[in-house]
């Protein structure tokens, strides 16, 4: 299944923290956040939003937006530590690891084991079923001009043994799926 991705979706995560006392007053009270290495920061950002609340003793807060994530999304009330888990991976990852993310919704397990099986990237599937049929077996000259290149490649996306990830007109990343 080829997968195309239509904006970069790499960038720094951040999530904005809303104040839910505030918020069922009627007063509109948070703060974004950039998602960091320290999860003990992030929560430490919390922590201010809600001592700074125009409610005393507030407590309770809720993800009211998000930047960053790709094409994951998260609910008002994601666990911080599944915030820092989806950005520690995208991090690591850059741009190739949150479209696979995406690919796999959310799922890091599958997304990991989909970046262990890259391929590489091509100009196309046809690029990649000649190199693939070039490094398996030696196709006599006289026989290269019958061999359609681009059908084995639409075959490998179709059949599943393969999934691709369009980044750019000539830009096809190739994950095998098993």
């Amino acid at each position: 299944m080829t997968v195309t991705a239509q904006t970069s979706t790499y960038e720094t995560q951040r999530i904005y923290i809303a104040c839910l006392a505030a918020y069922n007053s009627g007063i509109l009270h948070g703060e974004w956040i950039e998602i960091e290495d320290d999860i003990d920061q992030t929560w430490n950002r919390i922590r201010s939003v809600l001592a700074s609340s125009p409610i005393e003793d507030a407590e309770e807060w809720a993800i009211h937006d998000f930047e960053g994530f790709g094409g994951i999304r998260l609910s008002e009330w994601e666990s911080i530590e599944r915030v820092h888990e989806l950005s520690e991976f995208m991090q690591e990852h850059d741009e190739i690891g949150a479209l696979v993310l995406d690919h796999y919704c959310g799922d890091i397990d599958d997304a990991t084991r989909a970046l262990e099986n890259y391929m590489g990237c091509y100009t196309s599937l046809a690029d990649y079923a000649q190199e693939l049929t070039e490094q398996t077996s030696e196709v006599p000259e006289h026989l290269q001009f019958y061999i359609d290149y681009e059908r084995m490649g639409r075959d490998m996306d179709m059949s599943g043994d393969i999934f691709t990830i369009e980044t750019s007109f000539d830009e096809v990343h190739i994950f095998l799926n098993h």
